[in-house]
């Protein structure tokens, strides 16, 4: 008998075959109990707010009643889980918040993108960047080159503007009217180029397209001769984080390259949308397209 096997006889002890845990929570190498809970933790966060009774918790295991009690005592008695009264309804505890700061401090966003922005660079040969939102304006804060001799100027660490960028377009997509004009009000709409939106009906209109599409493009609108395509990453709470982009030569670059393109970064972000716990952004369009 292996360690996992050892695990899962144990702690069906007294519990009958439902304490078991099927095939594709708990594998090789792992021990039952522990995936049995991390699923549990998994249904209570997917759940209403107001929690979910221990029989739709058993239900949702596969496991018997004492079974779940068991598990769901362990994880309240640590802060992982909260049950709530009359009932009780289990929903998730306070401990996550703690342990969500300790991680997000761990993992800054630098790091966690990456590993995504060197496959960009390297499948899209551009330059890719990832900026974080600063309330609503893109800061960019990690860059890889792509291949050959060119190299675009791109600080790190500074508020951009975002009507004139890529990335900041992709970020103000995901704001409400108000909240976009509230954006440009505290920087102005400044012509970078002949090519930039110098006003709030054109870059609302603009924005609606790149709801639409899923990515942002700068046409010439930062800097001549540039052109870049970006799309929005987001977090576990649905929140936009920041936007991933790539930047090269316009020259004569044809539609179906930059639409190509488009879905390369769009992809990219849902990467990254996905190490933040978030959900991928087709996902998260038809859900806030039905609600309207």
């Amino acid at each position: 008998m292996n360690a996992a096997q050892h695990a899962g006889v144990a702690d069906g002890q007294g519990h009958g075959p439902g304490a078991e845990v099927s095939d594709e929570v708990a594998g090789p190498y792992t021990v039952r109990s522990v995936a049995r809970a991390l699923k549990l933790l998994d249904v209570v966060a997917t759940a209403p707010s107001e929690g979910l009774s221990l029989s739709h918790l058993a239900r949702s295991l596969n496991a018997s009643k004492s079974a779940t009690l068991a598990l769901a005592r362990t994880l309240t008695r640590h802060g992982l889980l909260r049950d709530t009264r009359p009932g009780p309804r289990y929903t998730l505890g306070t401990a996550l918040i703690r342990l969500g700061d300790i991680t997000r401090n761990q993992l800054p966003l630098g790091d966690i993108c990456r590993p995504v922005l060197i496959d960009l660079a390297d499948s899209t040969k551009m330059t890719s960047r990832v900026a974080i939102s600063d309330q609503g304006h893109p800061v960019f804060i990690d860059r890889v080159d792509g291949p050959g001799s060119v190299r675009f100027y791109t600080p790190l660490g500074q508020r951009e503007v975002a009507h004139a960028s890529a990335a900041g377009k992709a970020i103000l997509a995901t704001l409400t009217q108000p909240q976009v004009r509230a954006v440009c009000e505290e920087t102005g709409m400044q012509a970078r180029t002949a090519h930039t939106i110098t006003d709030d009906g054109s870059l609302l209109a603009n924005l609606a397209a790149v709801r639409d599409l899923g990515y942002a493009v700068d046409d010439e609108e930062d800097a001549e001769g540039i052109f870049c395509v970006g799309a929005a990453f987001f977090g576990h709470d649905g929140s936009c984080e920041g936007a991933i982009s790539v930047t090269g030569i316009k020259g004569d670059l044809p539609a179906w390259r930059i639409e190509e393109l488009g879905r390369t970064v769009r992809h990219a972000a849902d990467q990254v949308s996905e190490l933040l716990g978030g959900v991928a952004y087709a996902e998260r369009h038809a859900a806030a397209t039905s609600r309207s």
